[in-house]
């Protein structure tokens, strides 16, 4: 894992930028929800841990590609939230793929602290699912 202190502290980042434009060959790939947003899977880049998932609006894209910082689109609260600024706990984006159909974002990302707001390093912990697995003929 990276050495997170080579990264600034949360209070020493700058704030996001005013929200601009996404380029344009990025706006045109971009299949967004009838709210205007993308799915955003978020991912430790270094064990392809799955953290969270989150949800991105054009700005809250243009922000993160253009701080490092994880920035989302709160669903509830209606407006853009920064990953840490709040609890300390960063997401340094390494990197940001789009898939295939242009309907969801992998962030790869360095994580400082906890990724849930529960407190937890993954959102995935609390629920497990009970499933069939199927055999296979080998």
């Amino acid at each position: 894992m990276a050495d997170a202190s080579s990264n600034p502290p949360p209070g020493d980042a700058p704030d996001p930028p005013e929200p601009g434009p996404l380029p344009p060959e990025l706006a045109a790939a971009l299949k967004r929800d009838a709210a205007g947003l993308v799915c955003a899977v978020v991912q430790q880049h270094d064990t392809g841990e799955v953290l969270m998932v989150a949800w991105m609006d054009d700005a809250a894209l243009h922000a993160t590609l253009t701080t490092g910082r994880a920035t989302y689109y709160s669903r509830s609260r209606q407006q853009l939230w920064r990953k840490g600024d709040t609890s300390g706990h960063v997401q340094w984006v390494r990197s940001a793929s789009l898939d295939c159909d242009g309907d969801a974002i992998l962030l790869q990302v360095e994580q400082v602290g906890a990724a849930c707001h529960t407190g937890e390093r993954t959102c995935f912990l609390a629920r497990p699912l009970p499933v069939v697995v199927a055999g296979r003929e080998g």
